[in-house]
């Protein structure tokens, strides 16, 4: 693959450097550090960020690309592999934060009006935009789902080959959301765990040489994409930053990446300076990220998933240690909820702002009402929790909780006889 700055010459970005040692490496498709084996993440030049203004942000189209010059791939509109996804509803939800006691604005950042309906469309198209600048002719990523369906649908669109990998045992609805596109879609009759294990073994492979897996060789711009939450929330407040957030936790990386979003807009002045805590929230079935801090030590012991959260089943998390750092550095927590307190989750978010989440969001919400019980969340403070995912994904999590509150016979003695007249 093409491994020279040239095709990201339109771009801040200038090296990958190594978020263990520190070492740099040029901007290529590598993932890991050739030194210690650290994953390495985009490094950019601080005075081509500095130059960055709220106007020409503000300027630019009403999606992820208005912060093209943040980003790590370039300007060119021309050389973009997207679904043009981003500036989703920052919703304001008095009603949920009346439930909970707050005093202080709750808001709702609703991903799930990305193209497929998560917030994957983010990464996916940072990733796959750099992929095609490096010369990669396919399409492919490990998955819970959302991902694949937002691989499966940037291939689509820019009439590239996909090939994408998930656990046999997904929702349906979100294996049906992949397949449609008319790409491969691999079911391993394993965990996600093997599936991205797996994936990265096939990217040493001769048949493979020429495909892009988003989250495995390409993973340093993929993860670049979700800064552009923080970017949105900020711009969405009137340019200032939260005082605490509420983002669920699957490797970790959506967490590190808000964290670094807010960092930067105030190291460049975009908003000014302020303080943050950052908050994360996992599944009981998948909580190696908040077992460790609650155990109050580094060591992240993988699990094996189990629960309906399975957009959130990453038992070995790539980014823990990094989740931890943010959550401890900004004084935040972590917490975990069960399947009932999921489902409760979901049903309270959408009682209470019109939101339908995903199971991703039901975690969200009901460790948002945990915290805030638990007094490690200060409802007198603003805060924003994010839902990742569309409820239409996940039906089954609350089928059996939800439907028929009446049933009438066409008619109004019917109708009064059930109590809708009084």
């Amino acid at each position: 693959m093409t491994s020279t700055l040239s095709v990201f010459a339109d771009s801040p970005a200038r090296h990958l450097v190594c978020r263990g040692c520190g070492a740099t490496f040029e901007l290529a498709a590598q993932h890991a550090c050739y030194e210690c084996f650290g994953p390495l993440e985009v490094g950019y030049d601080a005075e081509a960020l500095a130059k960055v203004t709220r106007e020409q942000i503000e300027a630019g189209p009403k999606n992820i690309w208005r912060y093209a010059a943040l980003l790590p791939v370039g300007t060119d509109p021309a050389t973009r592999v997207t679904l043009d996804p981003g500036f989703t509803p920052l919703v304001k939800a008095d009603v949920l934060g009346a439930e909970l006691g707050f005093t202080a604005p709750l808001w709702v950042k609703d991903d799930s009006a990305n193209p497929t309906h998560s917030f994957k469309d983010r990464v996916v198209s940072v990733a796959l935009t750099a992929a095609k600048a490096l010369g990669f002719t396919r399409f492919s990523c490990a998955s819970t789902g959302n991902l694949a369906n937002s691989v499966a649908a940037h291939a689509a669109r820019a009439g590239v080959p996909s090939t994408v990998f998930i656990p046999s045992d997904l929702e349906p609805g979100k294996v049906l959301m992949t397949a449609v596109y008319g790409g491969d879609v691999v079911a391993i009759e394993g965990s996600y765990d093997e599936v991205n294990r797996l994936c990265s073994e096939l990217t040493e492979t001769d048949e493979f040489e020429n495909t892009a897996f988003v989250n495995v060789n390409v993973r340093p711009f993929y993860a670049e994409g979700s800064k552009t939450l923080g970017y949105e929330v900020a711009e969405q407040l009137g340019w200032r930053i939260p005082a605490q957030v509420v983002i669920p936790m699957a490797s970790g990386e959506l967490l590190t990446k808000v964290d670094k979003a807010f960092t930067e807009l105030v190291e460049i002045g975009l908003v000014p300076p302020t303080e943050w805590k950052v908050f994360g929230a996992q599944s009981a079935g998948c909580n190696p990220i908040a077992t460790a801090l609650h155990k109050g030590t580094d060591e992240i012991v993988p699990v094996k998933p189990t629960g309906i959260a399975k957009s959130l089943n990453i038992g070995d998390p790539a980014a823990g240690l990094y989740a931890l750092e943010s959550v401890r550095r900004t004084g935040g927590w972590m917490e975990y909820v069960d399947d009932d307190e999921i489902r409760a989750g979901i049903q309270l978010l959408a009682r209470t702002t019109g939101v339908f989440a995903e199971t991703a969001g039901g975690v969200t919400t009901a460790v948002l009402k945990k915290l805030v019980e638990t007094g490690k969340l200060d409802p007198a403070a603003e805060t924003v929790v994010f839902n990742t995912g569309d409820g239409l994904k996940t039906l089954d999590a609350v089928a059996d909780r939800v439907g028929f509150t009446h049933r009438v016979k066409p008619s109004l003695k019917s109708a009064r006889e059930a109590g809708l007249l009084g």
